[in-house]
């Protein structure tokens, strides 16, 4: 869900809340070693994302919060600012090409540059992916 976050609106809040829960309470922040992805470079994105960043002529630029059950892209277009809310269920990750990931969530995709020598971004990518395989329910036929 593609959420406009510019202003302090309590219903918006529920909604990100319901989706992918509450934010992680400051002592398991620090026991996780940071929940927060540093700047992101956008290298392409799906055509409703694409259309608010054509609007400014700034660098595309983004930054992906954990949750407890999913995470939350934001970036910034014009003085707006905008949230793809992923539930873990949702999230489709990977690296298609060389220095680039990923994010899926239905219909929309961000895709971000990753660079050989970017290991916070490499590190960060993978912290997602544990969280994702913690947050998966297990199988019947694993029980």
């Amino acid at each position: 869900m593609l959420l406009n976050v510019s202003y302090n609106n309590k219903q918006i809040s529920q909604k990100i809340d319901a989706e992918v829960g509450k934010p992680f309470p400051l002592a398991t922040r620090f026991k996780m070693g940071g929940i927060g992805s540093s700047k992101l470079i956008i290298t392409e994105t799906s055509v409703q994302i694409h259309n608010l960043l054509l609007l400014d002529s700034n660098r595309n630029q983004c930054n992906i919060e954990m949750r407890p059950n999913g995470i939350i892209v934001g970036f910034r277009s014009l003085l707006e600012s905008y949230a793809l809310v992923i539930p873990y269920y949702k999230l489709v990750l990977y690296k298609g090409k060389a220095e680039e990931y990923s994010v899926y969530r239905d219909n929309y995709f961000i895709k971000i540059e990753a660079k050989k020598k970017d290991k916070a971004t490499h590190n960060f990518i993978s912290k997602i992916l544990s969280a994702k395989a913690d947050a998966t329910p297990s199988r019947i036929e694993d029980v």
